[in-house]
């Protein structure tokens, strides 16, 4: 069968349905959106619990080290972080913990987690609000490692959040 035939009536068809529907009315069941604003400096935040209106895009360039960093802001602290997507949460080092107003008791400090070298210890904390771009989640899970670790690391409590996370070349690409 020429597919021809039933394609040009489905378009006709729909050509003529958005010729007669009467301009600025919504159709049923269709999704508002917005253009990004091009002059605003704040784009609107994609919250953990709120519909994004746009599709929001967040690249991250591969440093020299071969890692993606992101500069997150977490509770309205600004902190360099590394992008690790096999981390189940957040992790700050007690440096970027101190810096952020965190506290804990050295006896509150317990196995966490499990790495490549044996058990890791720390404190499980909640954060505020955690921003990455365009990006924002509240109550975010976390652990604080006040010992051995180098660099905070942006993991799947906050990655969860976004829709798409992938890498294209030497790009880190976050979208909604």
């Amino acid at each position: 069968m020429d597919f021809r035939i039933p394609l040009a009536v489905v378009l006709l068809i729909g050509g003529a349905i958005g010729l007669l529907m009467p301009a600025g009315e919504a159709v049923p069941g269709a999704v508002a959106t917005q253009p990004a604003p091009s002059a605003d400096p704040s784009p609107a935040l994609a919250r953990a619990d709120a519909v994004m209106t746009w599709e929001e895009e967040t690249e991250i360039h591969r440093e020299r080290d071969g890692h993606f960093y992101a500069d997150a802001v977490i509770d309205g602290t600004p902190t360099r972080m590394l992008v690790d997507t096999g981390a189940s949460v957040i992790a700050l080092t007690g440096e970027d913990a101190s810096a952020l107003g965190l506290t804990w008791d050295e006896s509150q400090i317990a196995p966490v987690a499990h790495g490549a070298s044996g058990p890791v210890y720390g404190v499980h904390t909640q954060l505020g609000a955690v921003r990455v771009g365009a990006f924002e989640a509240e109550n975010v899970a976390a652990m604080i490692i006040p010992e051995g670790l180098g660099v905070s690391l942006l993991g799947q409590s906050f990655l969860s959040t976004i829709a798409s996370v992938r890498i294209a070349d030497d790009r880190m690409v976050l979208a909604s």
